[in-house]
């Protein structure tokens, strides 16, 4: 399958999920798995998975404007990177957001390794 069409197929299930149900995203990651937000670092995915539920925010929507894809590493790996804008429920304004995602494929499955995100 070409790699912009997985990378979108992803995005949209990862926003969508995240949209809906954060909770939901633990199956995308893996005990190796890495989220970086504002500067800290949280590893596995049930931490991630906490880490993302106690934002304080729980209902959002993001809109995306951009989804880049390439080409990373010898065994078909891909980095994805994302950006649009945020809104929250019961704010005027939206924010900026970009994300990152590297993936590396193991048997028959696509997984997140690191995950860096920045909301401005």
């Amino acid at each position: 399958m070409d790699p912009d069409t997985v990378a979108k197929a992803f995005v949209e299930h990862y926003y969508n999920m995240f949209d809906s149900n954060r909770a939901g995203l633990a199956n995308l990651y893996q005990d190796a798995s890495m989220l970086t937000f504002e500067g800290q670092k949280t590893q596995g995915s049930q931490n991630i998975v906490a880490k993302l539920t106690a934002l304080p925010f729980h209902q959002c929507k993001h809109h995306i404007t951009t989804v880049d894809c390439q080409p990373s590493g010898p065994a078909g790996g891909m980095l994805v990177f994302v950006s649009g804008n945020l809104q929250l429920a019961g704010e005027q304004h939206a924010l900026k957001f970009s994300q990152v995602f590297p993936f590396f494929f193991f048997t028959f499955c696509l997984v997140v390794y690191v995950d860096w995100s920045v909301v401005n």
